[in-house]
């Protein structure tokens, strides 16, 4: 069997039982950012069962549109957004809205590419929609609201709306698909330059947060060392909250950098949060996919369902590294409980102290 057949199956298998994991979470604790995961984790599956039976078959045009909307243009924001809720009491939205200003920034840069040439005016409408979307989940954030990641809701939800319609409606040539001839890897050329435009706005954002959220999560739970201090505090006077937020990323960069040795050390003595190890290796599996995706699009396809499956490992490998996973051990979708282990501090309370994480 061939690996254009072993790595997307693979791929769909792991992202299948991780989104039927997250699901089970969710139906037990009731948190919004398990359940908007298990949606992103179940497109991670589709689009590489897709691959799969393509590979295993031919492709055919149902298949390419259901990879296209599953792959290229859900998965990344979803997760993404999945991050936005799991840290909605913290400051990160502000990151999470320059993220989506600077989607929006290179969707409006692509407007002059030849190969966007039927785009029109789109990518100067999502430009606008992309600035005001981020001017209010960066007003949410500073008035210390939770409510920031239903704002981001509101784009990705409506973006994966937008894509449907987009899709259904678009009359793709004879055969109804194209692949690169070399490596077999789909392309996305012949949908209309207002549905291709969506995946970077998508993707810069989504999977950049789930990174950069992943790791801020880590820099919460592990133990800081604070060399350059800020503060988000919004009762500040303004210039100092314009100074600190504009310093803010690279003080988080250098404290997070200082705190490494630190965290080191608790976590070969024990005492480390599960979370922190957690979240780095989410972090790497958002890596993953990014890169090889990169080099996809500049040449070199080979790469791509190696690095989707490792993302695919290393996102499973995070969430079951985390000691909440294994509170309770019980049978899937059941109350019925095998074991009970230790707690740590919740999500909650350490979120509410990321606010003030420098």
């Amino acid at each position: 069997m061939s690996l254009s057949v072993v790595l997307p199956g693979l791929t769909a298998i792991l992202a299948l039982v991780f989104g039927i994991a997250l699901l089970d979470q969710w139906r037990e604790r009731r948190h919004t950012f398990q359940l908007v995961w298990a949606m992103g984790m179940l497109f991670y599956a589709v689009a590489a069962g897709c691959e799969t039976l393509a590979a295993v078959g031919t492709w055919n045009e149902m298949l390419y549109r259901t990879w296209y909307l599953t792959g290229a243009v859900w998965t990344a924001g979803w997760l993404g957004l999945g991050t936005a809720f799991l840290l909605a009491r913290t400051r990160f939205g502000y990151t999470f809205g320059f993220l989506m200003l600077f989607g929006g920034l290179i969707v409006f840069a692509l407007r002059n590419n030849p190969a966007y040439g039927d785009a029109g005016m789109v990518p100067v409408a999502y430009f606008i929609v992309a600035v005001i979307l981020a001017l209010a989940i960066g007003l949410q954030t500073y008035f210390n609201e939770a409510l920031w990641p239903r704002v981001a809701a509101i784009g990705v939800v409506g973006a994966t709306v937008l894509s449907i319609v987009l899709s259904v409606t678009a009359s793709l040539p004879a055969p109804g698909y194209k692949v690169d001839q070399a490596s077999g890897v789909p392309l996305p050329d012949l949908f209309p330059a207002s549905l291709r435009l969506l995946t970077p706005f998508l993707n810069f954002t989504g999977g950049l947060a789930l990174a950069l959220g992943a790791l801020f999560s880590a820099y919460v739970f592990m133990p800081k060392r604070r060399v350059l201090p800020y503060s988000l505090d919004p009762n500040q006077p303004g210039d100092q909250f314009l100074f600190n937020l504009f310093i803010a990323p690279v003080a988080i960069l250098v404290n997070f950098v200082a705190s490494l040795p630190g965290a080191a050390r608790t976590l070969v003595t024990g005492r480390i949060h599960s979370r922190v190890p957690s979240t780095l290796l989410i972090a790497i599996g958002a890596f993953f996919p990014t890169v090889t995706d990169s080099l996809s699009r500049a040449g070199a396809p080979e790469w791509r369902a190696l690095g989707h499956l490792l993302g695919v490992v290393f996102l499973f490998a995070g969430f079951l590294v985390s000691i909440e996973v294994f509170r309770e051990i019980r049978v899937p979708f059941t109350r019925i409980v095998l074991r009970t282990g230790r707690r740590e501090r919740d999500a909650g309370a350490a979120t509410t102290a990321g606010r003030h994480a420098g």
